[in-house]
C-alpha cells in the first residue's frame, strides 16, 4: 500500500483549548492523530507532548507535538486534509495566534522543498520556534532542513544555546 510515491512528512501539532468531547489540549492532540490515521494518514512516530507559552493576544498555555506521517497525499492534498480535520476540531477562522482547538502545520517533507500561494514547506518560522523544534527533534533529530543543511537536533540546540552576555 505504501509504496515509492509515498511521501514523509513532519507534521506540527498544536492546542490550548478543551474539546468538549476529547477533553484537555493533551487529548486533543491523541485524538487528532487517530483521525488522521482514520483518514489514510500512516503515524509512523509521534513526540512527547510539552507545554509553551502562546504567542500573541492568548493567555493560555499550548500542549504542542509532532508526528512523522506517510503518504500518497501531494502537499496541497494534505494540506486541504489538515484543514478538514482542524475545522472537525472546532478550528474557527479568525483571530490570529488566539486560542485554538487544534492547529495542525506541516512542517517538512521528504521531497524537501514546495512552494505555492497557500503552502510553504519547509514551514516559514518553525526555525525560530521551540515548541516545534522540542517535539520535532524527539522523533526525527537527524532529518535535515533543506534551506540550512542543519539537522533538527543542531536547529534546536542552535535555539536553546546559552549566548554569553557582552561585558
Amino acid at each position: 500500500m505504501y509504496a515509492a510515491s509515498c511521501h514523509t512528512y513532519l507534521i506540527a501539532l498544536g492546542s490550548n483549548r478543551r474539546h468538549v468531547r476529547h477533553g484537555a489540549p493533551a487529548k486533543v492532540l491523541a485524538a487528532a492523530l487517530e483521525r488522521l490515521a482514520a483518514e489514510g494518514l500512516r503515524v509512523e512516530a509521534r513526540s512527547p507532548v510539552v507545554g509553551s507559552a502562546p504567542i500573541g493576544p492568548s493567555l493560555r498555555r499550548y500542549a504542542n507535538g509532532a508526528a512523522m506521517v506517510t503518504s500518497t497525499l501531494d502537499p496541497p492534498a494534505l494540506l486541504a486534509l489538515l484543514k478538514r480535520v482542524e475545522r472537525a476540531f472546532g478550528r474557527r477562522r479568525g483571530q490570529r495566534w488566539g486560542t485554538r482547538v487544534l492547529d495542525l502545520d506541516i512542517v517538512m517533507w521528504s521531497k524537501g522543498r514546495w512552494s505555492s500561494r497557500d503552502l510553504t514547506i519547509p514551514h516559514r518560522e518553525f526555525r525560530k520556534r521551540r515548541f516545534v523544534l522540542d517535539p520535532a527533534a524527539a522523533i526525527a533529530p537527524s532529518w535535515r532542513d533543506p534551506a540550512s543543511g542543519l539537522t533538527l537536533r543542531q536547529l534546536r540546540a542552535r535555539l536553546t544555546r546559552l549566548e554569553r552576555l557582552p561585558r
